[in-house]
Order: structure tokens, then C-alpha cells, then sequence
């Protein structure tokens, strides 16, 4: 079976040789892989900082250089120690630089009006 994480740096190898529609599938298996596994690790921690106080989860997000403040709600807060986490997972990165790549090719999920 393989891994989020393997089938997103698949996909993000095979995105180079592929162009308009099959880049455009590529990236969104890539899209819905890179939601899950953010889903999957934000989950992770919210039960990592299960139990922390809204002024330390605030001071965990900051010293992981994602500024906020105690007055956010504590979904919030997690959200952005979760996004800052994600950020710098291989999956992330790959996902990232293939949408980059993509889009200087033209390709992008998001549609022109």
C-alpha cells in the first residue's frame, strides 16, 4: 500500500513529462492527497495539544513562527501549529512545487473568469 506522502512525490515526478489535461488530473489527485494528509496531521495535533491552555498553544504557534495571539479560538490556533507543521512535511513540499510548476505551464485548478 502506498503512503500519502509516496504517492504525492509520485505524482509530483511524473508531473515534468505530463501536460495540460493529464498534468491538470495529476494535480488534482495531488490536491485531495495534500488535504488528507493535512486533515490526517491536523488531527494529530489537536490530540498532541489536547489539554494546553489557548496562551500556550499560542506561544507554541509563535515559536513555531506563525504569529498569533491568546485572544484566537483554540480551533484557531491548532489550525496554524498544524499548517506550520504541514508546511515542511516532503508531501507539502512536493505538492507545492508541483502546483508551481504547473501553473507557470498554465495548469492550475483554480479556473480563469
Amino acid at each position: 500500500m502506498t503512503t500519502t506522502t509516496q504517492r504525492l512525490l509520485d505524482l509530483a515526478a511524473a508531473a515534468p513529462a505530463s501536460h495540460s489535461e493529464d498534468l491538470l488530473l495529476l494535480l488534482r489527485e495531488a490536491s485531495e492527497l495534500y488535504q488528507q494528509g493535512f486533515a490526517s496531521l491536523r488531527h494529530a495535533v489537536a490530540a498532541r495539544f489536547a489539554g494546553l491552555p489557548g496562551e500556550d498553544l499560542a506561544a507554541a504557534a509563535t515559536a513555531a513562527g506563525m504569529p498569533c495571539d491568546a485572544s484566537q479560538d483554540r480551533d484557531e490556533l491548532l489550525l496554524l501549529l498544524a499548517l506550520t507543521e504541514w508546511e515542511m512535511t516532503p508531501a507539502a513540499l512536493a505538492y507545492t512545487e508541483m502546483a508551481e510548476d504547473a501553473a507557470r505551464r498554465g495548469v492550475c485548478l483554480i479556473p480563469e473568469v
